[in-house]
């Protein structure tokens, strides 16, 4: 029935903006042409901010717009390319005279403020190392990766700091320095006002040589028990951005770009600071947390024309029931891209029926650091795909077997394990401090990505689940997100969250956790027809056994629907880290 049901929405829903020889490009790909797209530091070396920032305002892009605010009270601030390099020289300046150099880990915990984004780009000037929090983590989840981390400094807010740092500072014995945004004067010499350094600081900072292998970022990643993950990326990942802006998010030199990601996660950061900042095009940052009517205003008010966002926020505006295209003016926007979890079908189909573009699916890792598989605009778009690799990636996917070796699996539409061949420049260097775990990841020449998926005969990869997703209910393995894309075909669903419940018959039998559009209430009527739904879609074998419904299923800030939170509630289980999890 699976196979069946993906060869109609391929027949369907197959969407063709414009072709290009794909096979040629990958085959004839070279990183030395990427690295010749960049300057390198006068120097010696590679560094971030020099390429996306100083490069940029050293040449005739100096008074070119590199950044545009839009504050949650209404406030709008644009700032060029030459004041982030002065801008950042200064907080770069900041951190040498706190005594912050090489190597030194600076966290951050602030809202999406303009000062967060030249921090960054002053934490690489300084060869520091930046280690994103999300601004509405607890004390608990941020002490966790402070301490993991090894926080020499943290950038963030009063009211952050009161809230959530202060009861802390006993237990963080090696943070040498606070530097707090808006406050007007220092509280003492380890809590610093950030205005009154800067003011001080000089505009003017030469980056010292920086190794392409030199630490850049430091992300934290949660799992299902134990502690976040500490992510290792270096200054030579921006081969990738570059290369990714260039064939996925298709950057042109007056393209308007916005990354609705908050840089507290991989893809805010490689893709809402360093990756158009490197190809030297305007990016928009909103500090307002989802509003549909306001996004649409800032598509249409600041001539957005590359829009990337999460399938979470396009199924909330999948909700709305109005017809964006007559209240706004979106003229400008010729591409959408959307990462985070897989996309599903029917978002695909919306965006052609209400913006008249298709929603390009992409998929990477926060280990990955960018992206590895993608919908390119240049090429079809199967619905449900995650895409084709880029060029410079070699993708497979892989059988494990009983002695830990793995095979390839060269059997079209076969399921297996995703993995990578190791060696793309924005590779994941080590966990922090947990060298034995990095190491498991690779197996046979292959990076493991714990991911489920297999290849069609067009060479798209499809995502089946999480290799700890699969439901294994009498005798057949179910990949989660089919169904709950089928689910999402049914008028009343705007979300599903699948998992597997154990059955002393069946193994497991599948449960769907459903949240309703606007109009539509839960009763038993409802909870028949879309079992009988699922049934006519998808088979009883493969379709739910039982329906809940949820006003709002549990999703981390970057937007993934947390099917083991679903499954430890319904067993009465342990939640595991849920320092991620959406208010």
């Amino acid at each position: 029935m699976k196979k069946q049901w993906i060869e109609k929405r391929l027949e369907d829903l197959k969407v063709c903006p414009h072709l290009i020889d794909y096979e040629k490009t990958y085959k004839e790909f070279q990183w030395k042409e990427v690295a010749s797209q960049f300057e390198g530091l006068p120097s010696g070396g590679l560094n971030i901010a020099h390429e996306a920032i100083d490069r940029h305002a050293n040449g005739p892009l100096a008074q070119k717009t590199a950044l545009v605010w839009l504050g949650e009270d209404g406030q709008r601030r644009e700032f060029t390319f030459e004041q982030m390099k002065k801008e950042s020289a200064r907080f770069a300046n900041v951190l040498h005279s706190l005594g912050l150099s090489k190597g030194d880990r600076v966290f951050t915990l602030s809202t999406r403020l303009p000062e967060l984004y030249i921090a960054v780009m002053g934490i690489f000037k300084n060869r520091s190392v930046l280690c994103p929090l999300f601004s509405q983590f607890g004390p608990e989840p941020i002490l966790q990766r402070m301490v993991r981390g090894d926080a020499k400094a943290l950038l963030t807010t009063k009211s952050l700091f009161e809230k959530k740092v202060r009861p802390l500072l006993d237990r963080l014995p090696q943070l040498e320095a606070v530097l707090l945004i808006d406050a007007q004067e220092d509280e003492s010499d380890k809590v610093r006002s950030l205005a009154c350094l800067m003011e001080k600081s000089s505009d003017v900072f030469e980056i010292p040589p920086t190794g392409p292998e030199d630490m850049s970022i430091l992300h934290f990643t949660s799992g299902t028990t134990g502690m976040p993950k500490g992510v290792v990326h270096v200054h030579k990942a921006i081969y990738m951005h570059w290369m990714s802006g260039k064939y996925v998010l298709d950057f042109h030199p007056d393209d308007i770009f916005w990354c609705t990601a908050d840089p507290g996660w991989v893809t805010g950061t490689s893709y809402g600071i360093i990756a158009p900042w490197l190809h030297g095009i305007t990016n928009v940052v909103d500090e307002a947390e989802f509003d549909a009517q306001r996004w649409y205003r800032i598509l249409q008010n600041e001539k957005v024309s590359i829009w990337y966002t999460a399938p979470t926020a396009i199924r909330r505006l999948m909700r709305l029931d109005f017809d964006p295209l007559k209240e706004y003016d979106l003229s400008k926007l010729r591409l959408i891209q959307s990462v985070g979890e897989p996309l599903n079908p029917e978002a695909v189909v919306w965006g052609m029926e209400k913006l008249k573009l298709p929603i390009h699916d992409n998929w990477w890792q926060t280990e990955t650091g960018g992206i590895m598989i993608a919908n390119l605009i240049s090429q079809p778009i199967f619905p449900g795909s995650m895409g084709r690799p880029l060029p410079g990636i070699e993708a497979a996917v892989v059988h494990k077997n009983d002695d830990g070796s793995v095979n390839e699996i060269t059997e079209l539409c076969k399921e297996g394990e995703l993995a990578l061949k190791p060696g793309w420049p924005s590779m994941f260097r080590t966990y922090l401090h947990d060298e034995e775990r990095y190491a498991k990841c690779f197996v046979g020449g292959w990076y493991l990505t714990g991911d489920l998926a297999y290849k069609d005969k067009e060479g798209y990869f499809w995502f089946v689940g999480r290799a700890d997703d699969i439901i294994k209910t009498s005798g057949h393995m179910v990949g989660p997100f089919e169904v709950e894309s089928v689910l999402m075909e049914h008028p009343s669903v705007a979300e599903a969250g699948v998992i597997g419940k154990s059955d002393p018959v069946a193994g497991q039998v599948v449960k769907a956790f459903v949240s309703l559009k606007e109009g539509y209430e839960p009763s038993e009527e409802l909870r028949r027809e879309l079992i009988g739904f699922g049934r006519k879609k998808l088979g009883v074998a493969i379709a739910p056994k039982e329906i809940e419904f949820e006003i709002n299923l549990p999703k981390t800030r970057s937007g993934k629907i947390m099917r083991r939170l679903l499954k430890a509630r319904e067993m009465g289980l342990p939640e595991g880290d849920i320092s991620t999890l959406e208010a």
